[in-house]
């Protein structure tokens, strides 16, 4: 079996009942900064001035099985970063939980939170701000090695970090050089080799080829996918490109202001979204079907996170949108196994 035939396997199936991860009613806010333009409003209800907050996530329930590769996908400014850094521990959540393996961790200490390290790692977007530049390709894979392997020896970490390189696709000979001596193609690959450096099984992918040209971005999807299907990782991947989502993912999770409009399999979101929001964005994408483009237009702007609307988050710009979606906030329903909405319209059948 190629790993391209592999992968196909891949999420599709839990290897153990429990969830690798597991996300219930995560929350974060943001103070704005005193220096910032109108950081204070005034809140009629108790008479009183209030630091005003940006509502980055809004009660996010999610759950990834091993082996799963799921997308996270929305626009930008919609929480999907912040959500991937809760998760990954380098942020505290205001509310919620983070369960990895069936152990909560977001409560967790920095040292405590080393062994998980070992476990879960992460790939910047950035990739010419998220590498050493005082540290060589060599220095910085070495570096976790020796942290997570106290007791190998230096021939056994250097050995280590050689087989890194030719995995990736970095010449040994480059080895002794800098950060800046590479292009940005050739430092998403470092970054991914550092991230596979203590052979862990949950990697958290931040927009990983946005910041690449176009005829890069397909050759770090191809690695990150081979790696999968190799070592049998599982993927957190924030992106809104949907033609990577459509590369890549086994799952998709579509967010707004947030909060998951939807969650489903990649194929049945692709072939059949429910959701106004999730219709909208693969109308956006240059897709053709039956010969025909797909349009959809949506009314109004994007509600500020500073001050979401009450009710459903959407209701502004949903074509759809009733009273009730004024008053009341959707909760996420099952419409079948693996699919889930939080939608007044689809709940009543009126989409």
């Amino acid at each position: 079996m190629t790993p391209a035939d592999s992968l196909q396997t891949l999420g599709r199936a839990a290897d153990a009942p429990t969830p690798l991860l597991r996300v219930e009613g995560l929350s974060k806010r943001f103070a704005l900064h005193p220096e910032r333009l109108l950081p204070w409003r005034f809140d009629k209800r108790s008479r009183a001035w209030r630091r005003q907050r940006i509502h980055a996530v809004n009660g996010v329930d999610l759950e990834i099985q091993r082996g799963d590769a799921l997308c996270v996908v929305g626009e930008s400014g919609c929480g999907k970063s912040t959500l991937a850094r809760l998760i990954a521990g380098l942020l505290s959540p205001c509310s919620g939980e983070v369960h990895y393996d069936g152990q909560r961790v977001d409560h967790l200490t920095a040292n405590q939170w080393r062994p998980y390290r070992r476990r879960l790692q992460m790939i910047f977007q950035n990739p010419f701000a998220s590498l050493n530049p005082r540290l060589t390709v060599r220095q910085t894979l070495e570096e976790p090695i020796r942290l997570h392997h106290t007791d190998w020896s230096r021939a056994r970490v250097r050995d280590g970090a050689d087989a890194l390189m030719a995995d990736v696709g970095i010449d040994l000979g480059w080895s002794e050089r800098f950060a800046h001596e590479f292009s940005g193609g050739q430092r998403q690959r470092i970054a991914i080799a550092r991230a596979l450096s203590v052979n862990p099984e949950f990697i958290i992918a931040d927009e990983p080829v946005s910041a690449l040209d176009v005829s890069v971005q397909a050759q770090i999807l191809n690695l990150l996918m081979d790696a999968q299907a190799e070592r049998r990782l599982t993927y957190l991947l924030i992106t809104h490109d949907l033609a990577v989502v459509e590369h890549f993912a086994t799952r998709v999770a579509v967010m707004y202001l947030g909060t998951i409009c939807e969650l489903a399999d990649a194929d049945t979101l692709f072939a059949n979204p429910r959701h106004p929001y999730s219709r909208a964005l693969l109308a956006a994408s240059p897709r053709l079907r039956d010969g025909q483009v797909q349009t959809m237009r949506l009314n109004g702007e994007t509600s500020m996170p500073i001050e979401p609307p009450s009710g459903c988050v959407f209701r502004a710009r949903c074509p759809h949108a009733n009273s009730r979606c004024q008053r009341e906030r959707p909760s996420p329903r099952t419409l079948s196994e693996g699919h889930r909405i939080a939608c007044h319209a689809v709940e009543e059948g009126r989409i």
